[in-house]
């Protein structure tokens, strides 16, 4: 038996009946990242030598009745901007090249509470900003479909190694769509939750009032159990949600049941620029869920051509905010050569960030600007808010709204990086969602002429992860038993 071919519920269930021993599956983890990463660069910093020592620890709790959760044992991959206490932590860039946290993020501890053994950091787009993992500091990441091709981004890293099998499901964060649209160009499944259901505490900022963890992982129930492991209240996080108790146990959505479902499909999604393999496998994916008793709509959503602009102008005001902080004063990089505070300053940041990085804060610094503030930056606040008025009304008719989570499947290496306008256009189905603070989840629903796998994207209102989840998993359910 693979043990890395099992998802997380399954090898925790096997830890648990004395089948696997949790070195056992760590051991195996490593064995397949020394076989393939070399491939594929899905990490930036591996931990071996602790998360064996962990494991062992782990191991006698299990043992003596003290970790009972589906998850324990399990290894876990952590995308590289969520602190991890005594463990390098750089976002994919030389600014934080020798950065070791003093704390854990939020999101992290809640793992490591439900036994969780930590093997590594993964690779990403530079602070979070890219679609593809190719403005990483360390390199780019390959999709383990096709390593010609990219893994999606910002959390490329994460999507691929869940893909390529080398952990058996990882955190990610979605800023704009980093957690879903990565999810569908490399196969696996990736869930936004509303923002302030898990703690922003820890996580390196790059859009403060968009950023969410999430996790990526193998299958529907793999994502419902992590999500219920990592959600929770948290009063260092001002934009903490707290939600009632039973709110948070979303693994009771696992269930088969979509009769009466009202599901929107907005028409603009499906207009120009959308791949036709991409647009025959989600709606294909739509016609499933219809089969079984959910009620399938088109209708118009509006505002969806402003959503990009009005991203790209908040996010990077938030970002050239955020990034202040790195100064090569206190942590990180700090050039060798200057002359005098100003000059370190300027230096510093401009030898440790890179192009895509610059070209956000720039943007960021000018949309703040006195002069163009009210002309660009507020109007980005009011559409946002206009947008969030569009969903509103739709949710008023529609329990789901189901769409691509990108407009093609994975674009190959090198691609991208040469239009930046581009990349960004890629992110247009995933955008609003981060801009009206929604929930998100992408589930594979076939693959292009290409081989290359294709994701449905399916929405839901503020806080409703388990309806979400439980059309995620009526669709997946019903693909397994080949009733497509």
């Amino acid at each position: 038996m693979d043990i890395t071919k099992l998802t997380a519920v399954e090898l925790g269930k096997k830890i648990k009946d004395r089948e696997i021993s949790v070195r056992e599956a760590v051991e195996a983890v490593f064995d397949r990242i020394k076989a393939a990463d070399g491939e594929y660069n899905c990490y930036v910093t591996l931990c071996e030598e602790q998360a064996l020592k962990q494991a062992d620890e782990i191991q006698k709790k299990i043992d003596d009745g003290t970790l009972t959760g589906p998850l324990a044992g399990v290894p876990v991959a952590i995308k590289d901007n969520m602190c991890t206490e005594g463990v390098l932590t750089t976002c994919s860039s030389k600014i934080l090249y020798n950065f070791k946290p003093t704390f854990s993020s939020e999101a992290v501890l809640n793992l490591e509470k439900a036994g969780a053994v930590i093997i590594g950091k993964t690779n990403m787009d530079e602070f979070a900003m890219g679609s593809t993992t190719e403005t990483s500091y360390f390199g780019a990441t390959k999709n383990p479909r096709n390593p010609e091709h990219v893994p999606g981004g910002s959390s490329g890293g994460s999507a691929a190694a869940v893909a390529a099998d080398e952990c058996f499901y990882a955190l990610g964060s979605d800023t704009g769509g980093s957690i879903r649209q990565p999810s569908s160009y490399c196969g696996v499944v990736g869930m936004k939750p509303t923002y302030g259901t898990v703690s922003r505490y820890g996580l390196i900022a790059y859009g403060s009032s968009l950023d969410q963890i999430g996790p990526i992982t193998k299958d529907v129930t793999d994502c419902a159990t992590v999500l219920e492991a990592i959600a929770s209240y948290d009063p260092k996080d001002s934009t903490s949600v707290k939600r009632e108790q039973d709110e948070y146990r979303f693994t009771e959505a696992l269930v088969e049941d979509v009769k009466g479902l009202k599901i929107g499909i907005p028409r603009t999604y499906f207009g120009e620029g959308i791949d036709e393999d991409v647009k025959e496998k989600v709606l294909a994916a739509a016609k499933v869920l219809e089969s079984k008793g959910a009620i399938i709509e088109e209708f118009d959503l509006g505002l969806v051509d402003y959503a990009i602009p009005a991203y790209y102008i908040i996010a990077s005001a938030e970002a050239s905010s955020n990034l202040a902080r790195f100064d090569g004063v206190k942590y990180g990089y700090r050039t060798e050569d200057y002359e005098g505070l100003h000059n370190m300053y300027k230096k510093s940041r401009s030898e440790g960030f890179g192009a895509e990085v610059k070209r956000r804060i720039m943007l960021g610094s000018f949309v703040l600007s006195s002069g163009y503030y009210d002309a660009y930056y507020i109007k980005a606040l009011k559409t946002k808010a206009l947008i969030k008025e569009e969903f509103n009304k739709a949710f008023a008719k529609y329990d789901v709204i189901l769409g691509p989570a990108a407009p093609t499947t994975a674009p190959k290496l090198g691609e991208s990086l040469s239009d930046p306008i581009k990349m960004y256009l890629g992110d247009i189905y995933t955008i609003s969602v981060n801009l009206a603070g929604l929930p998100g989840i992408c589930v594979p629903c076939g693959n292009d002429r290409n081989g290359l796998p294709v994701g449905v994207q399916l929405i839901g209102d503020c806080f409703s992860e388990k309806t979400l989840i439980r059309a995620a998993y009526t669709y997946e359910q019903s693909v397994k038993r080949g009733e497509e």
